[in-house]
């Protein structure tokens, strides 16, 4: 063998021990991290989470919120949005199938309930056959409002992706307006990839901006019915040939397994990436709150939503500023309404919405908040207070806690009342009986003003003059007839 063929020989098995070498220790690294993967204690990682800092335990005179397991988690009021508790409330997280709460919210908005939705190919095969369904076919229909069902109480993929179709024309289209949708909102950290909460690496949101979402879904009545919902069949028909479908919903709050008083609804998630995710609304004391925990080993999902809503219900308070705050209305006193109006009490030109709330730690006052005075109204703002030409904008401690609008018209009627409106002014009885004697004196002295100027008037001509006197004369002469008779 000459010395080239010898030398590529080695250089051969240079190379290929080389290879061998570099096989063995990528086999090596693989099986490692496989084997910290099965040995992560799921224990340890609920301890680390659960010393996670809390966001609003910082916020002087603000109730001390508890600790939970969850990698982020939130209470807010729907109405006020205020947030009562926050934990890693921004943190870019997997939503699973709370997705569809979204899904369901925008079909609530942009279809009627008695339409159909007819489940195409796409809507049926582009989801796994293993994950969530009730079994829809191709080809197949079912209402709307079935499919809102189907959606809240059987998490159905499939369901998710037709009326998706039915309302947008495609997922695709849809998607977008989910994205749309939600910067509508307030959302700032959150983009869809579809519409039931199948794992990409690109849809994602914050318990944060899921709350936002809750909320305006849990402000519609219908959905709030759907989504707290145990059990749901659909009976067969002519578009759905199948047997009835019976759904069961899998929340534990729902079927009742774990009690939540004052359940609204809710909505469960799971995936591997995410973990559990739930999104829970309950209603005591006059708040409707939502809490939002994501990333728990179940079932301790339910147990630190439970925590977090005892923790806002029995901390805070809804506050009727209209019945409490006196600090910056005009003082109408003594030109409006009195209690001690000789005419009985009526409406006033300017008042707070008695419906509007503020929420208010237990501990703490009204007298304890800061508030600016805001005359920028939104479209939606002003179709639900018509009559609104401001807003008080209320804080603690630097926290946005609601706001109250200054109507220009008594809110004491109830809603249901379509008679017209009359309001009287009454005016302070001791200012009227001022005004009307000076009223008198001006008159009076005008009146004598006016004489003096006829008596000295001037006349224009010599004429004029001898006949104003003649006629004078004339009106002398009968007066003296008159006092003889």
């Amino acid at each position: 063998m000459n010395l080239y063929a010898r030398t590529h020989k080695i250089n051969t098995l240079i190379r290929y021990s080389a290879a061998s070498f570099a096989l063995f220790l990528a086999a090596f690294f693989v099986v490692q991290v496989d084997v910290h993967a099965e040995t992560v204690d799921p224990s340890q990682e609920a301890l680390r989470q659960k010393e996670l800092p809390i966001q609003s335990n910082s916020i002087p005179g603000w109730p001390e919120g508890p600790a939970v397991t969850a990698e982020a988690a939130i209470v807010m009021d729907v109405n006020t949005k205020t947030i009562l508790y926050s934990k890693n409330i921004d943190e870019k997280l997997f939503p699973a199938s709370t997705t569809k709460i979204m899904t369901c919210l925008l079909a609530a908005e942009n279809a009627k309930l008695n339409e159909n939705v007819v489940f195409s190919h796409d809507a049926i095969f582009s989801v796994p056959n293993d994950g969530s369904n009730i079994g829809i076919d191709e080809g197949e229909a079912i209402t709307v409002e079935q499919a809102l069902y189907g959606i809240m109480v059987g998490s159905a993929n499939e369901v998710a992706n037709g009326l998706a179709e039915h309302v947008s024309g495609s997922i695709d289209k849809f998607v977008a307006q989910m994205n749309e949708k939600a910067k509508e909102l307030g959302c700032k950290n959150t983009h869809f990839m579809n519409t039931n909460g199948l794992h990409n690496d690109n849809h994602y949101t914050s318990a944060y901006d899921l709350a936002l979402i809750s909320s305006e879904f849990f402000k519609n009545e219908l959905l709030c019915r759907v989504a707290n919902t145990p059990k749901y069949y659909i009976p067969q028909s002519p578009t759905q040939p199948d047997d009835d479908l019976n759904i069961v919903n899998r929340n534990k709050f729902i079927t009742g397994e774990i009690k939540c008083e004052g359940l609204v609804g809710g909505k469960t998630g799971y995936t591997d990436q995410a973990q559990s995710t739930l999104v829970t609304c309950a209603e005591k004391d006059g708040m409707r709150l939502v809490c939002v925990v994501f990333k728990e080993e179940s079932p301790a999902q339910f147990y630190d939503t439970l925590t977090l809503l005892n923790y806002g219900f029995n901390f805070f308070d809804a506050v009727h500023v209209a019945d409490k705050d006196t600090r910056y209305m005009p003082d109408d006193s003594l030109f409006f309404e009195s209690d001690h109006d000789v005419f009985g009490k009526s409406g006033t030109i300017l008042n707070l919405n008695k419906k509007d709330y503020i929420i208010l730690p237990k501990v703490a006052s009204i007298e304890d908040t800061e508030y600016e005075v805001s005359y920028d109204i939104s479209p939606s703002e002003k179709a639900k207070n018509e009559t609104a030409i401001a807003k008080v904008n209320y804080t603690f401690s630097g926290v946005p806690i609601g706001c109250a609008h200054v109507c220009y018209f008594d809110q004491n009627r109830s809603s249901s009342d379509k008679t017209p409106e009359y309001h009287s002014i009454y005016i302070n009885v001791k200012l009227l009986i001022l005004a009307a004697g000076i009223f008198v004196i001006l008159m009076t002295g005008g009146s004598s003003v006016v004489a003096r100027i006829i008596a000295n008037r001037t006349f224009l001509s010599k004429s004029d003059r001898i006949r104003y006197n003649r006629r004078k004369k004339e009106f002398n002469k009968m007066k003296s007839r008159f006092k003889r008779r």
